[in-house]
């Protein structure tokens, strides 16, 4: 029964996400189900509301607590982008009709 109920309480803490910047040098991002991979120029996120890309330089993990879904990147951010694959392929019909 403490299973279940740990998997409920992970549900109920990753429902919410946020992305807070400051001054376009440190990012605190809530709602992260698993950081998929990361080096100094780029993270890829898994959030509860898709995957989320972070681009940069010299950009460094400072924080990271899984039990709450958390992670806090530090470094110069160029840009964040959402990885949406239906948006994606929406993306690639409207060029690819565009350019015929």
């Amino acid at each position: 029964m403490n299973q279940y109920h740990d998997g409920n309480k992970e549900k109920a803490v990753f429902q919410e996400h946020d992305v807070m910047m400051r001054g376009r040098k440190l990012l605190d991002i809530t709602g992260v189900k698993q950081v998929e991979s990361f080096d100094n120029e780029e993270f890829l996120l898994e959030t509860v509301m898709g995957f989320l890309s972070v681009r940069g330089q010299n950009l460094q993990m400072k924080n990271l607590d899984v039990d709450k879904g958390i992670v806090s990147i530090k470094g110069k951010v160029f840009d964040l982008v959402y990885l949406d694959e239906q948006s994606g392929e929406k993306a690639k019909g409207f060029f690819s009709k565009l350019f015929r």
